[in-house]
């Protein structure tokens, strides 16, 4: 019988640490994926209000909680990649 306690001891243990791991896994795929406005402005060098636009003109999708706005990177990185121009060619004037 103690025996049988001690295994179901150890197991519960392993149980608690895998979820643990899954638990971190979870936080660390939101922290990879979504980034707060503050992180937005600071990263891409824009102010508040250039943020605000790109929300009002439904250019940059978002999330809203209490207040606070968080965006998905993946969402960042399709905004830049639609407004990228490549330079043109310089005119030939020979």
């Amino acid at each position: 019988m103690v025996q049988a306690l001690l295994n179901l001891s150890a197991e519960l243990k392993e149980i608690k640490a895998i979820v643990g791991v899954l638990r971190k896994t979870q936080l660390q795929q939101f922290a990879e994926n979504w980034i707060d406005g503050q992180e937005v402005m600071l990263t891409m060098k824009i102010s508040k209000r250039t943020l605000q636009t790109l929300r009002d003109s439904r250019a940059l999708p978002y999330s809203r909680i209490n207040g606070k706005f968080y965006y998905k990177i993946s969402d960042l990185e399709n905004l830049l990649h639609r407004n990228y121009r490549k330079p043109s060619k310089p005119d030939s004037h020979e």
